[in-house]
């Protein structure tokens, strides 16, 4: 991010926001009639050619309109000025104004950078900007207080860190295709109080792929029969599928005339003078001037010579290159346009402490508001080159992203005009669950336990036998430290002339073990990530800390480390208890925890006390469950196995212990839907009831290995009807015979 912001005057900004909004509604109108009368095709404005040569058509769509008559609810202008002032666009992104998130972010850090600096030159906030956004969606919806998701290919899209702010920012549910499901020509999602409703999605997966049943069968991220909803005007989809039409660099050298024959005028603000090559005319002019144009393919795809759709300026052709690309003009005219090479002008940039001109390209933002009128974003995603022409590269390791802040000619509080909707009625829920959502957070705090414990047994591990130089001794707690390790897959297999601080080093940092706390701490920030929309920002920080360094030939060192990652997710317990609302959210998280600490203290348990425990054994477990004081404090004696035992399995007063885990576990699940229609306990709480009475049944001084290991049985039984009845279950895909229409 460029710490300098690109700055706009708020009158020089009002004549970019006129034009950006008449270009809205044109394609609005235009999207209005490919998709409906076809009357341009019809009368020759537009060849038949360019709309169903477009990957970006959507046959399927023809004829189906959507209930409020809105094709667009958000949309994107990238936008470059010149030399001599005068705005031009370059380019419509009509399906996804991707890079919104990444606004938001720029300015969140620069009012962090620079305290009240921007509200100081007066500034325009753009949070109304969100507001209306939402609330347009929701103006277009059936219901009164509607519910609204936003729809994400999953984790392992570019975009997803941004999809998951936007969803947290604007209170929208972040759902896969896998969450939802259409009954009745209505969308739900899947929650762990059964089917709810969804009114409207914001789409963030292509029209190819959002349906199975009426795009293409072979996708595996969409939700079948989605587009029956929408037809049925039961589900409010933003953007419609097939506006991307709109996109191709072709269509953008028919827009002036459009212009002339919808609006009656001409854009004010012009496209880059656009040729496309599908018109004999224009062809002749590309070829003839190509060293001076900007060449590009038509619809944005890999064509022969542009690898990627890559935009190529003439003049850096090879002849070799420039041979290759004629010869594919020639083949297929139509894929390739040329473009006017148009030198952007100039913003400071500081590069290496100076401040240096660079050319620099906007990208706008609009949305629609509750009444259906467009407003405009007071600013936008700045992109600012490393050098050369902007246009012709992609944002790269040389390029830098800026805030782009529209400036009052005095300190104003300029605000959008405030929505005319009724405020929400009160409640105290957090909305649906979706079943994926509470899948990952109880894996969230199974994880994250996962970490916290392997720590403490390194930390005891270093306490216990670090003091015994040499390899590690036989029948000492150290020892069965190890064993247990071992069974987590945090220490290696053969440990026989291994020193205590090198297998704590493994156990902490070792990337081969899938036990190790490295392993395991990723494992939990990846899981996290997918939670970004429902963890609040404090909880995000703790988690994507990493591991502390240390010198691994040194015990101070290790047990320093496994100090801070204990610190480290004993913080998160207590950052999740009170910043997170005790709801659904929170309970399958701390549900999580709960059956991890369980079985792992259980398993510790097993195997540190066999039947001829040493005092250094139960000091060591008292140490795993933080029970040495009250131990003492307790007893004023030395450790003996059966109040150990009691204290780590059945006393329902230790917070670490098990019995505190059985009881923790039931209160949660009493507060969570449990009850079937026929008013019988469900398997979870029926499950972990039976836990808690047999565990206040037991008695430490008679308990034998049979007894510990069948308790490790009902957690484990637990866990998976917590699984069976709250997550999703796999299903049987959708039949990929063919038969749906292709795109």
């Amino acid at each position: 991010l460029n710490p300098m912001p690109i700055l706009i005057g708020a009158d020089e900004w009002s004549g970019i926001e006129v034009g950006l909004i008449e270009r809205a509604n044109l394609l609005e109108a235009v999207i209005a009639d490919i998709y409906g009368p076809q009357k341009l095709l019809a009368d020759g404005h537009v060849p038949a050619a360019l709309i169903s040569g477009s990957p970006n058509f959507a046959r399927r769509m023809v004829g189906m309109k959507p209930k409020s008559g809105h094709y667009l609810h958000a949309y994107a202008v990238d936008l470059v000025r010149g030399p001599t002032g005068d705005w031009r666009v370059l380019g419509d992104r009509v399906r996804l104004p991707v890079g919104i998130g990444y606004t938001l972010e720029n300015r969140l850090a620069m009012v962090r950078a620079t305290g009240s600096l921007l509200a100081s030159i007066g500034t325009r906030r753009q949070q109304e900007f969100f507001d209306a956004f939402r609330l347009g969606i929701a103006a277009d919806c059936e219901r009164a207080d509607p519910k609204i998701g936003l729809l994400t290919p999953g984790r392992f899209n570019q975009s997803y860190p941004e999809q998951a702010h936007l969803a947290r920012h604007l209170g929208f549910s972040l759902v896969e295709g896998r969450d939802l499901v259409v009954r009745d020509a209505k969308l739900f999602v899947r929650t762990i109080a059964g089917l709810k409703r969804i009114d409207a999605l914001w789409r963030w997966i292509g029209t190819r792929n959002i349906d199975p049943l009426a795009f293409d069968a072979q996708s595996e991220i969409g939700v079948p029969d989605l587009i029956s909803a929408c037809e049925s005007g039961g589900l409010v989809l933003a953007n419609w599928p097939g506006v991307g039409v709109m996109e191709s660099r072709a269509m953008s050298a028919f827009l002036p005339r459009l212009s002339r024959i919808i609006d009656g005028k001409p854009l004010t603000l012009p496209n880059v003078a656009t040729w496309w090559c599908g018109q004999d005319k224009e062809r002749e002019h590309v070829v003839g001037n190509l060293r001076d144009l900007v060449i590009s393919s038509a619809f944005r795809a890999s064509v022969p010579g542009l690898p990627g759709g890559r935009t190529r300026p003439g003049s850096a052709l090879s002849d070799a290159d420039m041979n290759e690309l004629l010869e594919a003009m020639q083949r297929r005219p139509m894929d390739y346009v040329g473009q006017q090479l148009v030198k952007a002008s100039t913003t400071p940039c500081l590069v290496g402490g100076r401040i240096e001109p660079r050319h620099f390209t906007i990208r706008a933002y609009l949305a629609r508001n509750a009444d259906g009128d467009w407003v405009t974003l007071p600013g936008g995603f700045g992109r600012v080159s490393h050098s050369g022409d902007l246009r012709t590269t992609l944002v790269g390791a040389d390029d830098y992203s800026a805030d782009v802040c529209i400036v009052e000619s005095k300190a104003s509080q300029h605000t959008l005009a405030p929505p005319k909707l009724s405020p929400p009625a009160i409640r105290r829920a957090d909305g649906v669950l979706p079943s994926q959502a509470a899948d990952n957070l109880f894996w969230l705090g199974r994880y994250g336990e996962r970490c916290h414990q392997t720590a403490r047994v390194v930390r005891t591990l270093l306490e216990t036998g670090s003091g015994r130089p040499g390899a590690l001794e036989s029948g000492t707690a150290a020892e069965r430290l190890t064993t247990l390790l071992q069974a987590w897959g945090a220490a290696p297999t053969d440990v026989a002339q291994m020193p205590v601080i090198a297998i704590a080093a493994a156990a902490l940092s070792d990337a081969k073990r899938p036990g190790s706390v490295l392993c395991h701490g990723e494992r939990t920030q990846q899981v996290a990530l997918l939670l970004r929309d429902r963890l609040t920002r404090d909880v995000w920080r703790v988690i994507q800390r990493s591991l502390p360094r240390f010198n691994r030939n040194d015990a101070d060192s290790l047990a320093a480390a496994a100090d801070k990652v204990i610190e480290r997710f004993a913080a998160l317990a207590r950052l999740t208890a009170d910043s997170m609302a005790h709801l659904p959210s929170w309970r399958f998280l701390d549900m999580g925890i709960s059956i991890e600490r369980g079985a792992l203290i259980l398993d510790a348990a097993q195997k540190i006390v066999p039947g001829s425990a040493s005092a250094e054994d139960l000091t060591a477990l008292l140490e795993l469950i933080d029970g040495t004081s009250l131990y003492r404090g307790r007893y004023l004696t030395m450790p003996f196995i059966a109040p150990v035992l009691d204290m780590v399995l059945l006393d329902p007063q230790q917070p670490r212990g098990l019995a505190f885990q059985a009881i923790r576990l039931a209160e949660h699940l009493s507060a969570l839907p449990s009850v079937r229609e026929d008013g019988m306990i469900e398997a979870p709480l029926l499950l972990a009831r039976q836990l808690v009475a047999r565990l206040e049944g037991l008695n430490a001084e008679r308990l034998d290995a049979a007894t510990v290991s069948s308790i490790g049985n009902d957690i484990a039984a637990l866990s998976d009807a917590i699984g069976q009845r709250y997550f999703l279950q796999a299903e049987a895909p959708v039949p990929k015979d063919g038969a749906a229409l292709l795109a």
